[in-house]
């Protein structure tokens, strides 16, 4: 500021000599000429220097203007796409500061959308599959009951033994209603997480011990055999006897129904680091690689089954699989030509609180 000044001042001062026609020596005309020169020179260098700064900040600024104009377009183009129902859009910004926060968090938002939106969809399909299995699996021993019933309260039958026949297949076909709708009601409070889990110290072996020699009538009416593989290791969980039960029950029913063609199943138990497994083997149908995946879901069967003449709910996995993971665990399922593997895990409580 100070040199403007003095350039300034310089000037005024040549303008009021010239006005005054001052006349000097030669040596101080020529000095006082060369001086003003330099000014002079200075004085246009400023107004040069400040003319390039001005266009230069004005070209900066255009560009940085444009980019970001042509930022916000995007995003407003993309946003509306997304509005109409696209929600694999993502809006891609070239760039860091404010204007790429804001289309970050407009994508995650869309894909936040986009995951409630599945989730919705897939909900309202099961509960759709949901209605259409249990009215096909209600109607089925219904209609049954009732043709039956028909038949004895308009006096069709023969005599006394056919009259025992008919009510006998009412009652079995209303049994199997009775544990349709018990399994149910049972699965549909696990996975409201209505249900009461009572949890106890519980020894694996032993408990498996004991469901399989209550078992043993049921492997010799189907002409089985079962073969136990149980470690030394110590196997104690936290959990609930009942429901545990309950769990290797359907497990040892499902190796049953499907693996008589085995001939045996297989009960092991092992430790792997801080998880009880527990694996339960038949030898008998194999599950295709198609229907494996499903085979715990609600009302799932291989077509072949369905088409059988094997009985159930089609909820015993189901049901299984939420009483271990109630209990933290975890259910998979193997199967091979060779074999049928259902292996369970289950956290071990720790020996130091035993």
């Amino acid at each position: 500021m100070s040199s403007i000044l003095t350039l300034i001042t310089a000037y005024i001062i040549k303008i009021f000599l010239n006005y005054l026609y001052v006349e000097f020596d030669n040596d101080f005309a020529y000095y006082f000429w060369f001086f003003w020169r330099v000014l002079k020179y200075e004085i246009v260098g400023v107004y040069i220097n400040f003319i390039v700064g001005l266009v230069l900040f004005l070209i900066f600024y255009l560009i940085i203007t444009y980019k970001k104009d042509k930022n916000f377009i995007a995003i407003i183009q993309e946003t509306e796409t997304m509005a109409n129902g696209n929600l694999d859009k993502e809006i891609h910004i070239d760039g860091k500061g404010d204007i790429k926060n804001l289309a970050d968090n407009i994508n995650d938002i869309s894909k936040q959308l986009k995951n409630i939106t599945v989730a919705e969809r897939n909900a309202q399909k099961t509960k759709s599959d949901l209605i259409t299995n249990v009215s096909h699996d209600l109607r089925t021993p219904l209609t049954s009951i009732m043709g039956y019933l028909e038949l004895i309260d308009n006096d069709k039958y023969k005599d006394e033994v056919a009259l025992r026949y008919y009510v006998n297949i009412a009652y079995e076909k209303s049994k199997s209603l009775n544990v349709l709708i018990n399994d149910l009601f049972e699965l549909t409070k696990m996975q409201n997480n209505t249900i009461n889990i009572h949890k106890q110290d519980i020894n694996l072996v032993d408990l498996l011990g004991q469901v399989v020699a209550y078992f043993e009538y049921q492997f010799k009416s189907a002409e089985m055999e079962s073969r136990v593989d149980f470690s030394e290791d110590k196997l104690v969980v936290s959990a609930d006897g009942d429901k545990l039960v309950r769990a290797f029950e359907n497990l040892l029913s499902n190796a049953i129904k499907y693996g008589k063609d085995g001939y045996y199943i297989d009960i092991k138990t092992k430790a792997e680091e801080d998880m009880a497994v527990i694996q339960i083997i038949n030898y008998g149908q194999s599950i295709s690689s198609i229907d494996l995946p499903h085979i715990f879901d609600r009302f799932y069967r291989v077509e072949k089954s369905r088409n059988s003449n094997i009985g159930g709910s089609g909820l015993g996995l189901a049901i299984t699989k939420n009483i271990i993971e109630l209990h933290d665990g975890m259910i998979c399922a193997y199967s091979d030509d060779e074999k049928t593997i259902f292996e369970i895990k289950l956290p071990i409580k720790n020996s130091t609180t035993i």
